[in-house]
């Protein structure tokens, strides 16, 4: 009976030829580095160009990853199914040539934002805000720094902006309609004004008016290197009386009922405000409504073209090095022809030479691509550290940029070791 040979290992690869390639390999990448530490200064100068390159590659999408992830944050404020409508938009990125249309459009006011109130079947709640007041905020304990806030706001505020009473309560339609001079702090401001024990029951005092102190809200932290929780919160009718013959321009916040109801709930508020503000059949919104993940989304579409430059100049750089790499190979192969006649003669085969001269010049890459890695990611999160935000550390560009490394050295290394590896062993042992 005839039997057929037996196959064991991975695809019928046996284990004695797996442990061939794998010492070929490892002898490989010894010469590799043998070759590399006997020519330091070329070889240093040689991974420069691919130093060069993904370090600005990795340290612009650490930045941008920084950037991305701050921007979130602070973009991010209003709560769960929750738009926005506004005059201006929240946020333009790039082009402002369209400033003069938005500002001559009618002020958002409180009665429309009333009616949206009555009238928005689809809406869980709404809220109408206002930012009236910017400046030094102060108790009989302590003063904050002159860059406290103070908002104008309607009870379905609190659940559109996602804020949370940590002490007290929240406004009410009774604080609302009868203009009261009570408020709300943000958990920084309420910490600075009242730095030995709890603000509720304390008196305020805000561009010269007193306030009571019926609420806290839970924190929230800080963006963009300043502190959201530093603001206080008063009725939008008391704040109108105050201020509102320097600014009652207003901003209207709907929370839908659910996620499955927001487009249509945006469309009917949408419906409702043109109708309001007399907008005419066919013409565009005198109005701008955002969400948070537009005003991501936005800020996405602004940073991809810079991400994408970036790339290609980075890009153009590698393959530089690349060519520098396979110059300074072609230059070693004509160095080392009488070893390469030498480990032919005594039994290497041609996949041998080129399995060495390729790890040459994927270990000379990889090399330059780690340390353009570390000092990338380190340059990107300065920035970081110094807008005091979490740092980041993009692990798919840094996958990716080692990735590419071995492509150039595969690709920039591949010619000259075929050359090496064809070269003919007596020709090269008469080489001087």
């Amino acid at each position: 009976m005839v039997t057929s040979p037996k196959k064991s290992g991975l695809d019928g690869v046996s284990p004695h030829r797996g442990s061939i390639l794998w010492a070929e390999a490892r002898e490989s990448f010894a010469m590799a580095m043998n070759a590399l530490r006997a020519h330091k200064l070329r070889s240093a100068l040689t991974l420069l160009g691919v130093l060069i390159g993904v370090f600005s590659i990795i340290v612009v999408m650490t930045a941008m990853r920084v950037l991305k992830r701050t921007a979130e944050t602070g973009l991010s404020q209003l709560g769960s199914q929750t738009f926005a409508i506004q005059r201006w938009p929240a946020a333009q990125f790039g082009d402002n040539s369209d400033w003069q249309k938005y500002w001559r459009r009618k002020y958002v006011n409180l009665d429309q934002g009333r009616q949206v109130e009555g009238k928005a079947s689809l809406a869980a709640v709404v809220g109408i805000q206002g930012k009236f007041w910017r400046g030094q905020i102060s108790t009989r304990f302590a003063k904050t720094a002159p860059s406290s806030q103070l908002f104008g706001e309607t009870p379905g505020s609190f659940p559109a902006r996602n804020w949370e009473i940590e002490e007290g309560r929240a406004l009410s339609e009774n604080d609302v309609d009868n203009a009261r001079d009570v408020c709300v702090l943000g958990s920084a401001l309420a910490k600075t004004a009242f730095p030995y024990g709890s603000a509720m029951g304390e008196e305020i005092k805000i561009n010269g008016y007193k306030y009571a102190v019926v609420g806290v809200l839970a924190p929230k932290g800080g963006t963009l290197g300043g502190d959201q929780d530093d603001f206080a919160i008063i009725p939008v009718t008391t704040a109108l009386n105050r201020y509102g013959r320097w600014w009652n321009d207003l901003t209207i916040l709907v929370q839908a009922r659910d996620s499955a109801s927001f487009d249509d709930c945006m469309e009917q508020v949408r419906g409702i405000l043109r109708n309001v503000r007399k907008v005419p059949p066919g013409a565009p919104d005198d109005f701008e409504l955002f969400s948070n993940d537009s005003l991501i989304e936005q800020f996405n579409t602004f940073t991809r073209a810079v991400r994408i430059g970036i790339t290609v100049v980075s890009s153009i750089a590698l393959i530089a090095a690349g060519i520098g790499i396979m110059n300074i190979m072609l230059v070693s192969v004509t160095e080392r022809t009488r070893e390469i006649g030498i480990r032919r003669a005594i039994g290497a085969k041609k996949r041998n030479i080129m399995a060495q001269f390729i790890m040459e010049a994927i270990v000379l890459c990889e090399i330059g691509g780690v340390i353009g890695v570390v000092l990338g990611i380190l340059g990107g999160n300065a920035l970081a550290w110094f807008m005091k935000v979490p740092p980041a550390i993009p692990v798919d560009w840094i996958v990716l940029g080692l990735l590419i490394c071995s492509i150039v050295g595969v690709v920039f290394g591949t010619y000259p070791a075929y050359k090496a590896a064809n070269l003919d062993p007596i020709e090269s042992l008469r080489y001087e």
